[in-house]
């Protein structure tokens, strides 16, 4: 076949395998790499710039599927899934670094869990719809994965640190408070969703 007629589509026939889900496990298997560059070379500006790196290219895989027609039921549960592992992992090893403000990352960790703790939960448990992010809940996702590293670079000796302690605050308390926001607003659309999840259950049965 001419590679010239070969359509995006085309490019994997595998509803796993695709350009996006790659992608999203590369940024995935960069978790020990963090983890690694933190504890076992002591090097906080690298592994944070590693970290922001990683929310900086969130959205490759989204372009890439949209880019190859390669949007799959399979990548819009792993993309978000890989997102909150690597949020909770890093964020748990900064609170072992003991890197301040310890009460910011509690906070941010505590959200993580109880949102995604009663998502799954209510997916699992209670067949609940997948719903989208809200855009406001990826504004906060943003500022938050940006503010992260600047406090760990603000707490090192890179230079210029003070610079990035100051656009972490910056950052930090608008992407916190949005974070809880719309922790509180996705309570109805999940009730919503597994109300939605149950009766098509209960159509299946009949």
């Amino acid at each position: 076949m001419d590679s010239a007629q070969v359509k995006p589509e085309q490019l994997s026939s595998h509803k796993y395998l695709t350009a996006p889900n790659a992608f999203t496990l590369v940024r995935l298997c960069c978790i020990p790499l963090f983890l690694w560059m933190l504890f076992g070379r002591d090097n906080v500006a690298g592994a944070a710039f590693l970290l922001g790196g990683l929310g900086a290219t969130d959205w490759v895989d989204g372009w890439l599927a949209r880019h190859f027609n390669q949007t799959s039921e399979f990548g819009k549960m792993f993309d978000p899934t890989a997102d909150r592992l690597l949020f909770i992992v890093a964020i748990t090893g900064i609170l072992i670094k003991g890197i301040p403000p310890l009460w910011f990352f509690w906070l941010v960790i505590a959200r993580e869990v109880i949102v995604g703790g009663t998502i799954a939960i209510a997916t699992l448990a209670f067949k609940m719809k997948r719903f989208d992010v809200t855009w406001w809940g990826k504004t906060a996702t943003f500022l938050l994965m940006f503010a992260i590293p600047g406090f760990m670079i603000g707490h090192s000796d890179f230079t210029a640190h003070k610079a990035f302690l100051i656009a972490a605050w910056i950052l930090a308390i608008p992407g916190l408070a949005l974070s809880y926001y719309t922790g509180l607003a996705y309570a109805p659309t999940i009730r919503a969703s597994v109300k939605a999840g149950r009766g098509g259950a209960g159509n299946e049965r009949g």
